[in-house]
């Protein structure tokens, strides 16, 4: 208990920037009351002015609707389950995860929606495997899928949850603290808000919970015992990751910290330039108050001016605005969309090889994501003991031209009279769950099975 909320260096030089790398996400509201981080003070500005900006403050979201644009089109063809084996009961038992994975309705490809967008945040996202608790153990398989204790679900935890962790030597997870914090309600009656930090240990097999109400309370341990992964002697955490080139919000951060000041400075010097200040050349005093509350006293033969380049800076700054956008959209692999329709005379044959770097990007999405579920699932259908093989598909094709060109391929294969009947029912089920990618995961099985047996 001395040691459960020790901080891993990294995660103690990170978590600075995946509260910045969240607020420019979320954009909105959630920015603008962090906006003070974000908006350079000007050299020697007073403190009244630059409270002024920042009550105007304005921030235009280009990474957060990127991140969106990856995310739908990413999962607009869903990941398809393919099953190998006989056992019914596994069966409809992924059926159901698929429709509920997390015991609050949320579809498997949904959740791995949320995963991806939070890893293009912040890089990394976490998911992890549970059973529910019971209180004594099973007598038989029947028993347990009776009771609900066969009844594997996910649950997701951000990076900036997961504060502590150690690799042995092959690489894989030794163990891994994960700490979380919500408000609860201390009691009915007087209904006192409190603060309550839950620390959660995994090890190879065991797990130990933690809990700290409150600031004055001591930290306790409140549960402990086999975790769900202990039969497999493995942390029963997996982590969805992409190389650094494909971490969308690292490659555009500064950017768009940089678009933001900018475009802030535009507009605050354009609104500024609409309210004229009126200048008085007298050498006499001069005390009363004209225009806008604002006045500058000069004398007869004094000279006042701004330097600026050749006075073009609004047109030079409103430039750059555009370039900065153009570079935001680049190193996100999406030159396409940045334009402002100038383009669009453009031949269908140069938007399609314009597109195809953004679809190898994309398939390099998928594959990380579907790497992520199929160790998942591999590991659920090890600790149930099903009777079946699994293996994840899909999330490969991001046009409905792409699924056309798949149907003349296999016609063009299956035309070649290769006599293998092993290879004619593997094409049609593959064929066959990807136009039927949005259909429940119960009518794949069932297409899947009729396929097999025909």
């Amino acid at each position: 208990m001395e040691n459960i909320n020790r901080e891993h260096p990294e995660y103690i030089a990170r978590k600075g920037m995946w509260r910045q790398y969240k607020d420019l996400y979320a954009g909105g509201e959630q920015f603008r009351l962090s906006a003070s981080d974000y908006l350079m003070r000007r050299h020697k500005e007073p403190g009244p002015i630059y409270q002024e900006r920042l009550s105007r403050v304005f921030y235009q979201n280009y990474i957060g609707s990127i991140i969106d644009w990856y995310a739908a089109t990413l999962m607009h063809r869903e990941p398809v389950l393919m099953f190998e084996g006989n056992d019914a009961a596994a069966k409809d038992f992924y059926s159901l995860l698929y429709d509920d994975c997390d015991l609050k309705g949320t579809s498997l490809p949904e959740f791995f929606r949320q995963r991806f967008v939070q890893t293009a945040v912040c890089g990394s996202s976490y998911i992890v495997v549970d059973f529910p608790k019971t209180a004594g153990a099973a007598r038989s398989r029947a028993e347990e899928d009776a009771s609900g204790q066969s009844r594997a679900y996910l649950v997701d935890y951000g990076p900036e949850e997961v504060i502590n962790w150690n690799f042995n030597e092959t690489g894989g997870l030794e163990w891994i603290v994960i700490r979380t914090s919500c408000l609860q309600q201390s009691q009915v009656t007087d209904a006192k808000w409190e603060s309550e930090t839950r620390w959660i240990y995994y090890d190879r097999e065991n797990f130990r919970m933690f809990r700290k109400a409150g600031e004055s309370s001591p930290i306790e341990l409140i549960d402990q015992g086999r975790h769900a992964l202990a039969s497999l002697h493995r942390v029963p955490v997996f982590q969805v990751k992409v190389t650094a080139g494909l971490w969308l919000m690292n490659k555009s951060a500064l950017l768009q910290l940089e678009h933001f000041n900018k475009s802030n400075a535009l507009g605050w010097a354009l609104t500024m330039g609409l309210f004229a200040t009126p200048v008085i050349y007298s050498d006499r005093e001069w005390n009363q108050i004209v225009g806008e509350s604002y006045y500058i006293q000069m004398g007869p033969n004094d000279r006042f001016g701004w330097t600026e380049p050749e006075g073009k800076v609004y047109q030079i700054a409103a430039d750059n605005l555009g370039q900065l956008k153009d570079e935001i959209y680049r190193v996100c692999y999406l030159m396409s969309q940045a334009g402002d329709g100038s383009d669009a005379r453009q031949s269908a044959l140069s938007k399609q090889m314009e597109f195809s770097t953004t679809e190898e990007v994309l398939r390099a999405y998928g594959d990380a994501v579907k790497e992520t579920l199929r160790q998942i699932l591999w590991a659920v259908a090890a600790a149930r003991q099903d009777g079946v093989t699994i293996d994840v598909g899909g999330m490969d094709e991001f046009d409905i031209n792409d699924l056309g060109t798949e149907l003349d391929d296999a016609k063009k294969l299956l035309d070649l009279g290769i006599g293998s009947e092993t290879l004619k029912k593997q094409v049609f089920k593959k064929l066959a769950l990807k136009y039927l990618s949005d259909a429940r995961q119960e009518i794949k099985n069932r297409v899947a099975e009729e396929i097999e047996h025909q």
